[in-house]
């Protein structure tokens, strides 16, 4: 009796690939998209981790360099603000006030900003320090910024944003940052799916060393290097304007305190906020006394709304606007708070606190203050600085991994002719989506992608055709 016909496997005829899954088969497309990001995007990654190393190194540079404008010996009593403008003022009589910050603590020096100074660049202002106990002026230091960068950190700071380059040199930044958050996802990715990579490092050699110190320092610090990636975009030409126009348009912009004295008829009260830069008023002219109750009358005022140090003062920009008094502390506890003062009664005609801010405002303004070290003070900064060293060590790797490869094999395998036709619909369409929105909105990302693709397919193409002529 002949045995009955046994059932073929349900997997009989379908495509290997098919068989282990859907995701798994755009692993090889990842690892094809980790070499090339690696090998094309690592030169402009290395140099914004070394000059972000530098960075996070500055602000306690700052404190070594300039401690003799910085900081003073403690006195019994501190001079009031407008006396110490006075003396500011009459060691430097150029430029215009542009803005004061009151001592914020014993032994610091008050800062007097000064613009429209011949020399400086126009978005700089003179930072001339005075010591809040005597009057006496400590110096003067060219200022950027809302964080007080003094010129050791400003350079530093041109060198990692654009290079000194200018505009057409913040792209590399933004090549960089769009692309890092792409390369450690991918990295992980691949880590996570290749069970030899995990095997311990000791007693390891070559390549499989390089690769597994690369996988591991890699994988610890992915997320920090995915949370550099998200925030610098948000600063950057393409990406942020669209990020902005996002934040815009769902309503999420950061408030400003209203700078306008109300007129007779328009009461008192609050305001509602006249865009992101309304409390940026000008100065008073250059060598005259403030009108009006003065930054003494104007500074207890803030106080009484419950303003604490640090603060930063901003005369009035013109006859219909008012003082406009802001915290400036970004470390944690943030201290964002602002009122509008009337310079005629010194009354506060608006407020605005930074518990009323938006979720995308707070989250972009803590984000960012991450970002650039401050949020956490020097425990911030240590993590950055570990951060941008953990990324040059793994570019370094990287590179060494690609050489330890051999000559012949450097630019490993493209990805086979057709191997698209196994990536199931359901995946393909999203990612083929995904890519376009990306090139749109992140267009140092999806266009170099699309590249990088349609290289790697004509590569493909080639090895095949070749292979079929052998044959």
């Amino acid at each position: 009796m002949s045995a009955p016909p046994t059932t073929p496997p349900l997997t009989e005829g379908v495509p290997p690939v098919a068989r282990r899954g859907a995701l798994r088969t755009l692993r090889p497309m990842v690892r094809r998209l980790h070499f090339y990001a690696g090998v094309c995007v690592a030169p402009f990654l290395l140099v914004a981790a070394f000059s972000g190393f530098l960075y996070a190194a500055s602000f306690q540079a700052e404190k070594v360099v300039y401690a003799h404008e910085l900081r003073v010996p403690e006195g019994d009593r501190k001079l009031s603000v407008s006396r110490q403008v006075a003396a500011a003022r009459a060691a430097h009589p150029e430029g215009t006030v542009a803005a004061v910050r009151p001592s914020p603590e014993p032994g610091a020096t008050t800062r007097v900003l000064l613009a429209g100074v011949p020399g400086v660049a126009a978005d700089h202002t003179l930072a001339v320090f005075v010591d809040p106990y005597k009057g006496t002026v400590r110096g003067a230091l060219e200022q950027y910024g809302s964080t007080g960068a003094l010129p050791l950190r400003t350079w530093i700071d041109g060198l990692h944003r654009d290079l000194h380059l200018g505009e057409n040199g913040r792209l590399y930044g933004e090549f960089a940052a769009s692309w890092l958050w792409v390369i450690a996802g991918g990295g992980v990715v691949l880590w996570c799916g290749r069970a030899r990579a995990r095997r311990k490092v000791r007693g390891s050699t070559g390549r499989r060393r390089s690769l597994g110190l690369h996988g591991t320092v890699g994988v610890w610090a992915a997320v920090g290097l995915v949370f550099l990636s998200a925030t610098g975009l948000t600063w950057s030409t393409y990406a942020g304007k669209s990020i902005e126009d996002l934040r815009v348009a769902v309503g999420q912009t950061t408030p400003a305190v209203t700078a306008t004295v109300p007129g007779p008829d328009a009461g008192s009260g609050t305001g509602a906020g006249s865009g992101e830069h309304a409390e940026h008023g000008g100065g008073a002219a250059a060598g005259a006394p403030v009108e009006g109750v003065g930054v003494d009358r104007v500074l207890a005022s803030a106080r009484a709304e419950g303003l604490g140090d640090p603060v930063e003062i901003v005369p009035p920009a013109d006859a219909s606007s008012a003082y406009v008094v802001k915290q400036i502390q970004r470390s944690w506890p943030v201290k964002q708070d602002a009122v509008a003062v009337d310079p005629a009664t010194g009354k506060v005609t608006d407020v605005l606190r930074f518990a009323d801010y938006p979720v995308l405002a707070k989250l972009t303004r803590w984000g960012i203050d991450a970002h650039t070290g401050t949020l956490f003070g020097l425990v911030n900064q240590i993590v950055l600085a570990a951060l941008a060293l953990s990324v040059i060590l793994l570019i370094l790797w990287g590179y060494r991994m690609w050489w330890q490869r051999g000559r012949g094999s450097r630019f490993g395998k493209p990805l086979p002719r057709g191997a698209w036709q196994h990536v199931p619909p359901y995946v393909l369409v999203p990612s083929m989506a995904l890519i376009a929105v990306l090139g749109y909105f992140v267009p140092l990302l999806g266009i170099p992608l699309a590249a990088f693709l349609a290289v790697d397919i004509a590569l493909g193409e080639i090895a095949y055709r070749k292979g079929k002529a052998r044959a």
